[in-house]
């Protein structure tokens, strides 16, 4: 559920889409000309006022009808994901990125280090463009703008097409709060249109470039010559060893690889359990809601998902799994109590061997997971790498497992930069009220992921430093002190 929920579809129809007009021909210069102007009136503001700003924004956006009405019109438009899981989801990015932005200091000195002589001063960047995406595309804008003018920066969101009334909705409602407190209110504004090479021309202008969209807007990001912090791509693979509570396992699991019809990067995408408690392991599925399809119904879900064995089907991304169900034909007992559809894949073979040909092990974008077996540890670690290696490495993976030494063991060997120990990635990942991770919009992987971070990207990273030097005296290092191990072993 995060915003590193970047792979959706670039377009394609909304189902009930609001009326859709020719969109005005965003002049890019007289936007980011007001934006600079609105962003060099705060830049000097003491933090107290920063932080009346920041709350007037919050809570504008946190109220509840906005929040119910901003999630229905996100459905509306985009089609994607479940009206209440967006709501839900967007009450709680708002609320905890508020929670995480709480007392902290953004402007003036923030820190002192007396016993090295220095100071350092918190800065704005300037002007943020932000590639916001059509996966929760409401929250997507308040979470990236809050932490954005809490560091005293100024924000032009291009949305994708498909969210753009959302997207523009949003904004709108964020710049009146601004208003209510004397603060400019294009601080905050939103293209009206997002051609590719509206969003190129953005890019080139700002500062800085926060990219959570499609692979496509990520790359432009990167080629920009704007600095620039991307989302990764997801596929989080979870081990279920047999310690595990596998009743818990189970609920999390189903939670969060059906949360919001699986349109988040952090989905649970394969899950690897052990053949000792397979069996209690699916039962508990089946209680949670999540239909086990056989391997005549796994054939035919793997083609209506992947149609030419290659790309993901647009039509079936954010779909119900009541709806993938009757799509490929599989006759579900309970189809209104069906929150996922679980492919059941072969065992892994000895070393963690997997079938890397089949799409199915790859990002779904929809409330679909599979679930292979395994025999010994060892194997599951090995295949999450190799899982991780073809789609999604940098991003995160999980273990429901009561050894801790495993969880270690799992974080040393695979190339993630989250691992969710007994819990949810997808509740976990972009931060959660029971966890530590920071709330984010941008889940970053890392050079592993092709990304400029490896870390959840929070108002930390909104900030340029100006540090202040004063003398010290003199402190030489020790020959001794640096060599001497060396010297001793390599005389």
């Amino acid at each position: 559920m995060s915003s590193g929920d970047r792979h959706e579809p670039d377009g394609g129809a909304a189902r009930t889409a609001p009326p859709v007009g020719p969109a005005p021909q965003p002049d890019v210069d007289a936007t980011m000309a007001r934006a600079r102007r609105a962003q060099a009136e705060i830049e000097f503001w003491p933090q107290e006022r920063v932080d009346d700003l920041v709350a007037a924004v919050g809570w504008a956006a946190y109220q509840e009808d906005t929040a119910r009405s901003l999630a229905d019109l996100a459905y509306r438009e985009t089609g994607l994901g479940d009206p209440e899981h967006l709501f839900t989801l967007y009450r709680r990015r708002v609320l905890g990125t508020l929670r995480d932005l709480h007392g902290v200091v953004t402007s003036g000195i923030i820190e002192e280090l007396p016993e090295r002589g220095l100071r350092r001063l918190a800065k704005p960047i300037g002007v943020i463009a932000v590639a916001s995406p059509a996966t929760a595309p409401c929250s997507g804008v308040v979470g990236n703008a809050l932490p954005m003018l809490k560091t005293r920066n100024a924000v032009v969101v291009t949305p994708n097409p498909r969210a753009r009334h959302s997207a523009a909705r949003t904004v709108e409602l964020l710049r009146r709060a601004l208003e209510t407190v004397g603060a400019p209110p294009d601080l905050i504004q939103c293209l009206p249109v997002t051609e590719r090479q509206t969003t190129e021309a953005l890019m080139a202008a700002a500062d800085l470039v926060i990219a959570a969209g499609g692979p496509g807007t990520v790359r432009r990001a990167y080629r920009s010559g704007t600095p620039a912090i991307s989302a990764g791509v997801g596929n989080p693979a979870v081990i279920v060893d047999d310690s595990a509570d596998v009743a818990a396992a189970a609920e999390l699991i189903v939670l969060g690889g059906s949360f919001n019809n699986g349109t988040s990067c952090s989905s649970e995408s394969n899950v690897l359990v052990d053949a000792a408690v397979a069996a209690a392991f699916r039962e508990q599925l089946a209680r949670q809601g999540a239909h086990l399809c056989d391997p005549a119904e796994t054939a035919r879900l793997r083609t209506l998902l992947w149609p030419d064995g290659r790309q993901l089907n647009r039509d079936a991304v954010g779909r119900p799994a009541a709806a993938l169900a009757a799509g490929a034909g599989i006759d579900l007992a309970e189809p209104t109590k069906t929150v996922a559809l679980v492919a059941s894949l072969s065992p892994l073979a000895p070393g963690g061997a997997l079938a890397l040909d089949d799409p199915m092990l790859g990002e779904k974008l929809a409330p679909v997971f599979t679930v292979s077996t395994f025999t010994a540890f060892d194997d599951a670690l090995a295949a999450v790498e190799t899982l991780l290696g073809r789609i999604g490495q940098g991003h995160s993976c999980g273990i429901h497992t009561t050894h801790p030494d495993r969880a270690a063991r799992l974080a040393e060997r695979a190339r993630a930069g989250r691992v969710m120990v007994n819990q949810s990635t997808a509740v976990g990942n972009s931060g959660s009220f029971d966890n530590g991770m920071p709330f984010t919009q941008v889940i970053a992987s890392g050079s592993w992921g092709g990304c400029s971070r490896s870390e959840n990207v929070t108002w930390r990273d909104f900030l340029n430093y100006t540090y202040i030097s004063h003398p010290l005296p003199p402190s030489l290092p020790d020959e001794e002190t640096l060599f001497g191990a060396h010297w001793r072993r390599f005389p």
